[in-house]
């Protein structure tokens, strides 16, 4: 389209600064021109219509704007030359004449610019020229010009409204001509010209095996057909049929439609839903109405196809990580179509994907947009082509990289055909309905559980780290499998493939040789394992479980030995005996063959004697066994068996009769049985040693004493036990003795020197235990429930073990204690006097000093409050009350510490008060002697409670586990208030004390009943009138002022003071809010004309006498009203009808004061019409038809209307 079509009277259209076809540009009219090719122009030739700057530099809208913008400046330019004058008296001609050229250039050079919509004719300017020079005049003359009036006379025009008897604002036009006092209307319509269209809304229609009819929809409108026919194209063969609808179907079809048109008027459409089983393309073809007349068509072709449906071609659910998808969605539908389908991953949603089909065919006009109802030729469709519209079988591969294990769900959400049919197979599964595509029997979902891959490998072993197994056993292979993911191998079955060479075809470097055998296994993770048991190299081919192959890893080659089976060999030689040349033992030599370490089993026999049992173990392959028994006999070694590290299982040595026998002599010997080089004991104690003895009894033993270097020799025969107690006599002094084995002689008479000796410390007094002084007494004070150390001194040799207890403690038990310095202390951590009972050092039993056995233990007392009772502070229920006071007065609570000073208080302060909610805030403050006071908050008034929560001194802190907080609460009473309810009003008494007066409202606060002193002062007096009112029992009074304290002109009413039952008390000051009261004199009212009866428009006035501005108080219709009049001129417009009456009128001096009249105006209404009841009546008539139209008239009769 050239542009939106204009009337020659319009303003020319705005030239575009493209080009035509052509190549030129287009005309500035408003006329459209056909394309006729116009002449070349050469450059040097213009366009006489051409703008003077051209389009392509500056567009017309912005060249508009410039000029605005210039002409905006020109203006300001104006006004400030015009304040210039106005403030230096600049010469007044000067400055016109120089607006007048600058006017008269800018108006008469701008047409010649060529700018669109601003090129005015010659006349145009010169009016133009002429309007700037009378401003011009006007302005730089400082001609006075009537702006206000003329402001106001503007304003009318837009706003003109005026008070009417209602006290509302209304516009007088409209009350003079109302809409409402003719209402209603009534149109006829003659009808037009029937017509039918087949599907108007272009709805898309399928049918399938669940929807097997759908209704076809014709919209028939101010006809009624008496046969219909439909145009249908076969999708598949392109042949076409008429499908008739006779009278009767009509009927039945249009008493459908008639239920669904609810409240619709008797012309609206009618919409006939025709039910076809068939797909195809349908055309309303031909309608005949009751006239035989064939109605108008509006062509429409509605296309009727196969539903579109998908399903998936299910593949196998198993799949492995990085496998492709690789399945398939099976499409049926007409073209173009789009597929939607979804992807989860682990119940997790992974995105969505739309696929597109376009059709097969080039000329299917579901391609392009449609701009008409018609979707083939309008022409004859004998040979028309629908293929198009049939429905396609396609097949969609899915291929995608499975990269995580777990679910995977492929499904269709929704698929679409050219047509517009959506089937939605989401909604149907979230309904989880079975309607009827929820039914489907094909699969509408691809679920893939996607596994894991294996891996495998050698654990503990490689081609370096061979296996041992002995010969003719078997060993697990050390398979470790796993998986690919962080999650575990499935602990299904896996199979794995080996490579096996036996050791003696391994090439010389442990490889395989050529042609190695493969073998075959299955695993389980949690099963028995694989056994191997040949010797050789073993390496890992491949590994898969139950659904996918994996990988094997490093290592994977393992070398299977069978080493040796362990072996003994001996030779054996006598120990002799120096002494009786006898045989004492035997030295056997082990030569050893196998894996160390070797275990060797044998027994050692005594005859009539045990057997026992012995085990040499030995990591080198020769070793040396010495056999020594200690008692003489005849003994029988023998050898029972021999295993290593890889023949765990004994192998039996008695076929090789490996036994030796031998009588055996031991020579004389002795030894003490103690291992300890030292023995202790007290001083006058003997000492008791343990002595074993080998060889033949009966045995002599020789020792000897030693003592600060005197030796004592002993001599004890005739020992016949292997083990005898040594005992000494009572050693009487303190020090070392040495104790000496210095010989033993057996049976066969030898005697053996030995070298056994221990030695032996005799305490050199017994120990002695006592506390220690603090200070220098037994006694100390401290800090409650700190650890105290006691200290003490002992003598003697440590450890020491003492026991003490707690006397002041009567069920205390006594504690024992060991310590290990001699000036080592006791830690106890409670009060009370300690006493040693007992002590006793590393070897004897001692003393205790009886003069220093007790220790005393005090606390240092903890800090507390207390609070002094007096006839102002009592306790009551465990908190203390104070005296209630008045709000500001002064007052404090005295208290007392116990404790070390200086003390650190803290308490909290909550403030309940008589209204608003509560507050908190906390307080600290330092005592440096053990007095204080605290200062009472009474500057608000309420329940104020003071709670010592926090208390410590010079030695302790706070712990509130030892201190009770102390509770002292106190009522402040809110000192009494009283105001005036409205401060600074001022009241208004009349002359005339019949007259009445205001009463003047006091709000108190406070107890009552109150005492209240009030001041009243005249402006033309000095001296004020004090008036003071007694035993007030409300919270609110009305004070009545007696017109004896009152003069004509204004007062000034003070409060001065105020006091409550509590006798707290308030005076006010000089500047307290105040009210006045003027006595004044009573206005009059009277109308200005004389009639009484008033139509609606007119105005009612009336003229005040007094001080303005006034009240007038008046009814209307029964409700009394209340106006105002800033002059002595009121006026009231009639706008409803109704009786008007004025009843009273109060001027500015006397508000209260009512100077009562009774001027009554009667208001009647304006006559009225209604046409249809008031209301808009739309009848339907047809050419020639009639119609009635009804009138209905308001007022008083009789009426004219036109």
């Amino acid at each position: 389209m050239n542009g939106t079509p204009r009337l020659r009277s319009a303003y020319p259209s705005t030239p575009r600064s493209g080009q035509t076809k052509d190549g030129q540009h287009a005309l500035a009219t408003g006329v459209s021109s056909p394309h006729v090719p116009l002449p070349t122009h050469s450059k040097s030739e213009q366009d006489p219509q051409a703008p003077m700057i051209p389009f392509s530099l500056v567009d017309a809208p912005s060249q508009r704007l410039y000029v605005a913008s210039f002409y905006l400046g020109l203006v300001v330019w104006r006004l400030c030359d015009y304040y210039g004058l106005v403030s230096d008296e600049t010469d007044s001609f000067q400055l016109f004449m120089k607006w007048v050229v600058i006017d008269g250039v800018v108006l008469y050079g701008l047409p010649g610019l060529r700018i669109p919509w601003l090129q005015w004719s010659s006349t145009t300017t010169t009016m133009l020229f002429a309007l700037h020079s009378i401003f011009d005049y006007l302005l730089m003359f400082r001609v006075p010009i009537p702006l206000e009036a003329w402001l106001i006379a503007f304003t009318r025009l837009f706003y003109d409204r005026e008070l009417a008897v209602s006290e509302r604002r209304v516009k007088p036009a409209s009350v003079l001509h109302n809409s409402t006092l003719i209402l209603g209307k009534q149109i006829i319509h003659i009808l037009p010209e029937g017509s039918a269209m087949l599907n108007p809304n272009q709805t898309a229609y399928c049918i399938d095996a669940f929807t097997t009819s759908v209704n076809l929809p014709i919209r028939i409108n101010q006809t009624n057909p008496i046969l219909i026919e439909l145009l249908r194209i076969d999708l598949e063969t392109n042949s076409n049929e008429t499908v008739t609808i006779h009278a009767k179907e009509i009927q039945r079809l249009k008493k459908q439609a008639e239920k669904q048109l609810f409240n619709r008027g008797p012309t609206s459409p009618r919409y006939l839903q025709y039910p076809i089983k068939q797909t195809g393309l349908y055309r309303l073809q031909r309608v005949i109405d009751e006239s035989k007349l064939e109605v108008q068509r509006r062509l429409s072709d509605t296309l009727v196809v196969r539903c579109p449906s998908a399903h998936m071609r299910v593949v196998p659910e198993n799949k492995c990580i990085g496998d492709l998808s690789d399945f398939y969605l099976q499409v049926d539908a007409t073209p173009p179509i789009h597929i939607k389908y979804s992807k989860l991953v682990n119940s997790q949603e992974s995105g969505h994907a739309v696929l597109t089909i376009p059709p097969q065919s080039p000329i299917s006009p579901l391609t392009r947009q449609r701009t008409s109802g018609a979707l083939i030729s309008r022409d004859s469709v004998a040979d028309v082509d629908v293929s198009w519209a049939r429905s396609q079988s396609t097949r969609i591969s899915v291929n995608e990289s499975l990269g995580t294990s777990g679910n995977w769900e492929y499904s269709i959400d929704e698929i679409q055909d050219g047509c517009g049919n959506v089937i939605d197979y989401a909604s149907h599964r979230l309904a989880d309905s079975h309607s009827r595509h929820g039914s489907s029997e094909l699969p509408l979902e691809q679920r893939f559980l996607v596994h894991e891959r294996p891996k495998a490998a050698l654990r503990d072993c490689d081609s370096q780290h061979a296996l041992q197994v002995p010969k003719g056993k078997s060993i697990r292979l050390p398979l470790q499998v796993s998986s690919t993911g962080s999650k575990n191998a499935d602990q299904g079955i896996h199979q794995l493939s080996y490579l096996f060479t036996p050791t003696a075809s391994l090439l010389p470097n442990q490889e395989h040789a050529e042609g190695p055998t493969l073998a075959d296994f299955n695993y389980e993770p949690h099963g028995e394992g694989y056994e191997i048991h040949e010797p050789g190299l073993y390496t890992l081919q491949s590994v898969q479980n139950a659904f996918c192959a994996g990988e094997i890893l490093e290592p994977s080659s393992c070398l299977l030995s069978n080493p040796p089976k362990p072996k003994v060999s001996i030779e054996t030689q006598n120990i002799p005996d120096r002494c009786a040349g006898n045989s004492i033992g035997l030295l056997v030599d082990l030569d050893l063959t196998g894996t160390p370490p070797f275990r060797l089993s044998y027994i050692i026999r005594r005859r009539g004697g045990p057997v026992t049992p012995k085990v040499q173990e030995s990591n080198l392959l020769h070793t040396q066994l010495e056999l020594r028994p200690t008692h003489s006999g005849h003994y029988t070694y023998e050898f029972l068996d021999i295993s290593d590290a890889v023949y765990r299982e004994p192998r039996s040595l008695r076929s090789q009769d490996m036994i030796l026998e031998q009588d055996v002599k031991p020579p004389a010997s002795a030894r003490f049985l103690d291992a300890y080089p030292t023995r202790k004991t007290c001083i006058g104690e003997p000492v008791a040693l343990g002595v074993q003895f080998s060889g033949e009894a009966p045995w002599r033993l020789d020792y000897e004493l030693v003592h600060h270097g005197r030796r004592q020799k002993h001599q004890i025969k005739e020992i016949e036990s292997n083990i005898y107690t040594l005992t000494t006599g009572e050693l009487r002094n303190g020090g070392e003795y040495s104790l000496a084995l210095t010989a033993v002689t057996d049976k066969s008479g030898c005697k053996v020197s030995l070298e056994q000796e221990t030695k032996i410390e005799v305490a050199l007094q017994r120990p002695k235990a006592s506390f220690g002084l603090v200070e220098g007494q037994r006694r100390i004070l401290a800090l409650e429930d700190k650890k105290v150390r006691l200290p003490l001194r002992l003598q003697g040799d440590p450890p020491w073990t003492i026991r003490y207890r707690n006397i002041d403690d009567v069920g205390g038990s006594i504690t024992e204690s060991t310590f290990m310095n001699s000036n080592d202390d006791i830690e106890v951590g409670d009060a009370g006097t300690y006493e040693l009972v007992h002590v006793n050092d590393g070897t004897c039993p001692g003393n205790v000093d009886a003069a220093s056995n007790k220790f005393k233990v005090e606390w240092i007392p903890r800090p507390e409050v207390h609070i002094f009772e007096s006839a102002a502070i009592e306790l009551v229920q465990g908190r203390y009350l104070k005296k209630e006071v008045c709000e500001g007065d002064e007052d404090a609570v005295e208290i007392s510490f116990t404790g070390t000073p200086p003390f650190d208080v803290e308490y909290s302060h909550l403030v309940k008060p008589e209204r608003g909610s509560q507050s908190s805030n906390n307080k600290k403050f330092t005592a440096g002697i053990k007095l204080a006071s605290i200062r009472m908050e009474t500057g608000e008034a309420g329940t104020h409670q003071y709670k010592i929560t926090k208390v410590s001194d010079l030695s302790y802190n706070h712990n509130p586990h030892k201190f009770s907080p102390v509770t002292i609460e106190q009522r402040v009473h809110g000192r009494p208030s009283a105001a005036f309810v409205e401060s600074g009003k001022t009241y208004r008494y009349c002359k005339e004390e019949d007259a009445g007066g205001e009463n003047v409202p006091i709000a108190l606060k406070g107890l009552p009943p109150f005492h209240l002193d009030v001041e009243i002062r005249h402006h033309a007096s000095s001296k004020p009138e004090l008036v003071t009112i007694p035993n007030i029992e409300t919270h609110r009074y009305n004070l009545h002022i007696s017109h004896r304290l009152l003069s004509l002109g204004t007062h000034a009413v003070l409060i001065r003071k105020v006091r409550d039952a509590h006798g707290c008390q308030r005076q006010m000051d000089q500047e307290a809010p105040r009210v006045q009261v003027n006595v004044a004199e009573v206005p009059s009212i009277s109308a200005l004309e004389a009639q009484t009866d008033y139509c609606i428009g007119d105005r009612i006035s009336y003229m005040l006498s007094g001080s303005p501005p006034f009240n007038v108080f008046y009814t209307f219709n029964g409700q009394e009203r209340k106006a105002s009049a800033p002059t002595t001129n009121f006026r009231r417009l009639a706008e409803k009808p109704g009786e008007f009456t004025i009843t009273a009128v109060t001027d500015q001096r006397s508000i209260e004061c009512k100077a009562h009249t009774h001027i009554t105006k009667v208001i009647h209404e304006m006559p009225s019409v209604r046409v249809s009841k008031g209301h808009t009546a739309i009848v339907d008539i047809h050419e020639g038809g009639e119609a009635e139209i009804l009138f209905e008239f308001g007022g008083t009769p009789p009426f004219e209307f036109t």
